[in-house]
């Protein structure tokens, strides 16, 4: 993936998603640019975070497993990693 153009996004993070992200590194796996953001700016995202669990496992007629399915067809869709 290519580097985030404000790299300082990229290298300064903290707290719990910043711990992720490491973890993530330290097996070898690709990180989200997403979570950069998410680990930068902690406080402006914290809502989009819990906004995103709510859709994703919260009551539904459709089961987390479809809805995961589909975020993950759209994605692709989209060229986009899911």
């Amino acid at each position: 993936m290519n580097p985030l153009f404000l790299r300082e996004v990229q290298e300064k993070s903290d707290g719990p998603r910043a711990k992720m992200i490491e973890l993530m590194r330290g097996m070898g796996a690709e990180v989200p640019q997403i979570l950069y953001l998410f680990a930068y700016k902690s406080k402006a995202t914290d809502h989009l975070s819990r906004f995103t669990q709510e859709v994703m496992r919260g009551p539904s007629p459709l089961s987390p497993g479809m809805r995961e399915l589909i975020a993950a067809f759209t994605s692709a869709r989209n060229r986009c990693p899911f």
